[in-house]
């Protein structure tokens, strides 16, 4: 008997976005929880700029805090998340560049003067980092409680002709084909279904902001995208449709391979050499570690404390079905 993997119990648009590249991409990443040994710079320098802009506006929005005493407190929080990374590749994404694309970020959107004003819910609370894990209808094939959707934008508020949830991109080119990748963005849909289920908002679409880092300029552009009802119907049933094919193959415990164009996308898979090996386990354990990425805090935590969380069941094969 083999020890059976634990089905996802949430899942956010990271995840279903590998699941749906290939599924055993997915099936290495989130289910049996391999993550390279060296932080992705691309992961530490987003993370950190996502930081730094949710601090100054926290600051500025809804602490009163003067635009200069907002950016300083942003840049600040930008720093602290970047904290001793060192890139192991030659890249533009280095503290002293991210801290340049932040200011420029803040020149380009000031704050208050960009025209997108954050929303105000009924608690209170400013649409700034909204943060949501919702129940789907389908439950979780062990627990039989319903899978959750988790997920966060940078911002919900005032754009144009309506709300609009509004996210920022960090990237080392910006042109006609950035921008046009966003139309069917799940991420963004998603956005857009949470905020409605959740806070009832009539959300039009999505507003991304990119700005391009490189070693000797900054660059930006902005990008408006419409979610009319019908297509967030439409990714709504699609999201129960891929999860529970995954649920499919989880009980078949064979998850399918692509073969194909998504393994050469965005570099290369880092799976490659492991799927070019006849024994891939024996050859994991030498390029990755095992860690838990946790969708609803955004943020990647040791197997023991993930399995300490949720107290999974430890499954074989065949004992979900009682014929052990």
């Amino acid at each position: 008997m083999t020890e059976k993997v634990m089905f996802p119990h949430v899942f956010d648009s990271s995840m279903l976005a590998s699941f749906r590249s290939c599924q055993q991409k997915g099936f290495l990443t989130y289910m049996e929880h391999w993550k390279p040994k060296f932080e992705s710079v691309h992961l530490v320098a987003g993370a950190a700029f996502a930081k730094g802009l949710e601090v100054a506006r926290e600051s500025y929005y809804a602490n009163g805090l003067s635009t200069e005493d907002s950016i300083a407190l942003g840049l600040h929080a930008l720093i602290e998340s970047y904290g001793d990374y060192e890139p192991i590749i030659d890249t533009a994404k280095t503290l002293d560049r991210m801290m340049g694309a932040f200011e420029f970020f803040m020149t380009a959107y000031p704050l208050g003067q960009d025209g997108f004003e954050p929303a105000k819910f009924e608690s209170g609370k400013l649409g700034i980092e909204f943060s949501f894990a919702e129940p789907l209808e389908i439950n979780h094939p062990i627990t039989n409680q319903p899978i959750i959707y988790a997920g966060r934008c940078d911002m919900i508020g005032l754009f144009a002709d309506g709300y609009y949830v509004e996210d920022d991109k960090t990237t080392t080119s910006l042109g006609a084909s950035w921008s046009k990748q966003w139309e069917l963005r799940s991420q963004f849909t998603g956005y857009a279904w949470a905020a409605k289920h959740r806070l009832g908002l009539d959300i039009q679409g999505a507003l991304i902001r990119g700005v391009s880092i490189l070693k000797t300029k900054y660059d930006t552009q902005q990008v408006m995208t419409y979610r009319p009802d019908w297509e967030i119907d439409r990714w709504y049933e699609q999201v129960h449709r891929d999860i529970k094919r995954l649920i499919t193959s989880w009980e078949e415990e064979y998850f399918d391979y692509n073969l194909d164009s998504a393994c050469g996308e965005y570099g290369g898979c880092s799976f490659n050499q492991i799927c070019k090996s006849q024994t891939p386990q024996r050859w994991l354990p030498e390029y990755f570690d095992k860690r838990v990425w946790d969708p609803i805090g955004r943020k990647e935590v040791a197997v023991s404390d993930w399995q300490d969380f949720w107290q999974p069941k430890q499954l074989t094969s065949g004992e979900e079905n009682g014929t052990t």
